[in-house]
């Protein structure tokens, strides 16, 4: 193939635009942000997890203290009942005295049972509720770390998006100024060959590979006409030839 030693010049400009984008990419992949955002929302999965744990746990002891409540209401209303009858008199009998007595103090005792179970339930209904909201808290805290943090990537992705949409119109101009069927070999090599299809001769040295020329190798590209694209006996990438080449 041959092209004009400008053209292949240009190849090289359009490698470094190239490279460029490469490196945009790999930058707006490793942000710091992502993995951040990831820890971060990690983090909020289980304190949401925790946070509706700790909802349930106060609505059931909700639940378990109306019931209870209630009970202690129904034992609470059968004592004034049977306290009414026996302050009415009523009740003459003495054996339903005694028994109507009886069951007074046994409602007392019950009554104060019930009460000690309301309080039971009350305590572990508060502490669920202090539960509740340090963790509405900690949730809160840890979105408005997520939110912050996705602000700063879209602001970065949004800046590396517009620098790499300049390098690419850049890339468009050098590279409509090429010959096609130059290009199309530079960029089927590019893509072979992680990136890099077309690379400076310096000093002797491919710069794709990073590999010395043999003396045999040299002595061709020397005698080559100076429009003959010459690729890399190591990595078979394009040379482009400068004054730097060292031939």
């Amino acid at each position: 193939m041959n092209a004009a030693p400008a053209d292949q010049i240009r190849l090289l400009d359009v490698q470094d635009l190239d490279v460029r984008l490469q490196q945009l990419a790999h930058k707006k992949r490793s942000l710091p942000e992502h993995a951040e955002i990831e820890s971060l929302t990690k983090d909020l999965t289980q304190l949401r997890d925790l946070l509706v744990a700790a909802q349930t746990e106060e609505s059931d002891c909700a639940r378990e203290q109306t019931k209870a409540e209630q009970d202690v209401d129904q034992v609470r209303q059968r004592a004034v009942r049977d306290q009414q009858r026996l302050d009415s008199g009523a009740v003459t009998s003495p054996k339903d005295l005694e028994n109507l007595q009886r069951e007074i103090t046994s409602l007392a005792k019950r009554q104060g049972d019930l009460e000690d179970v309301v309080l039971e339930v009350m305590e572990r209904r508060e502490s669920a509720q202090e539960r509740v909201a340090e963790l509405t808290e900690r949730v809160g805290s840890v979105q408005g770390k997520i939110d912050d943090a996705t602000a700063r990537r879209d602001a970065a992705v949004e800046q590396l998006d517009g620098e790499a949409a300049s390098v690419t119109k850049e890339r468009e101009v050098i590279a409509g100024a090429i010959p096609g069927d130059l290009l199309k070999l530079y960029d089927k090599l590019r893509e072979q060959q992680g990136g890099v299809g077309a690379a400076k001769l310096y000093q002797r040295s491919c710069q794709g590979c990073r590999q010395e020329l043999a003396i045999t190798e040299l002595n061709e590209i020397r005698s080559a006409a100076p429009d003959t694209v010459v690729r890399c006996e190591n990595c078979r990438r394009i040379l482009v030839r400068t004054a730097d080449s060292g031939l």
